[in-house]
């Protein structure tokens, strides 16, 4: 099996990225290591039908938010990179100043140090010059800002055709392949595969 990659979910709106990057990665065979805020929590009960003891079930490792020892705190442990999805603001401040306060933040900081992908689908709008500030400083430190902004070319359906869009793009980053979502091929040509369904 190839090496694990890191997923984290925080508390901005838009949890379900998490959740299908998640079932995505499962379908795909993919270990996963899974790392939860406390409000991620609070957020999949407002915003989806899924619960913790679900999401967490999706990944191979789940660990705790508070346990800055676990193996993904080191450089040692090699991993493929990290996603988080989606990334909040506040997430995100803390990783552009290496404010290792929390498991999430460590382990992006350890994936940065060590020049693995580090993919941040940062979840605000509008934003002001300081949200901007702190995406150019985690950008010169390595990381990937990739905000979940729908693409129409693949011809989405529904939601979720939009939702596979943004986390396909996220694989793409860390060289993950799948069938999310069809690829442009030129324009009046015929596009890729049939998206992948989510896991039932």
């Amino acid at each position: 099996m190839s090496l694990p990659l890191v997923v984290a979910i925080t508390g901005a709106s838009g949890v379900i990225y998490g959740v299908e990057l998640l079932r995505a990665l499962k379908t795909l065979g993919q270990e996963t290591h899974l790392i939860l805020s406390e409000a991620a929590g609070l957020n999949l009960a407002i915003e989806t039908e899924f619960d913790l003891d679900y999401v967490k079930s999706l990944a191979n490792v789940v660990y705790k938010n508070k346990d800055v020892g676990a193996t993904v705190a080191s450089g040692s442990f090699r991993t493929r990179g990290m996603i988080v999805a989606p990334c909040s603001v506040k997430t995100l401040s803390a990783i552009a100043n290496s404010f290792n306060y929390n498991l999430i933040v460590r382990a992006a900081d350890v994936t940065l140090k060590e020049r693995r992908p580090l993919v941040l689908m940062v979840r605000e709008t509008p934003l002001h010059k300081g949200h901007l500030d702190l995406m150019t400083r985690a950008a010169d430190y390595g990381a990937v800002i990739l905000p979940p902004m729908p693409a129409f070319y693949h011809k989405p359906e529904t939601i979720m055709d939009i939702i596979h869009q943004s986390i396909g793009k996220a694989l793409d980053q860390v060289g993950i392949e799948h069938s999310l979502f069809k690829r442009w091929a030129g324009h009046g040509k015929e596009l890729g595969k049939e998206p992948l369904r989510a896991v039932e």
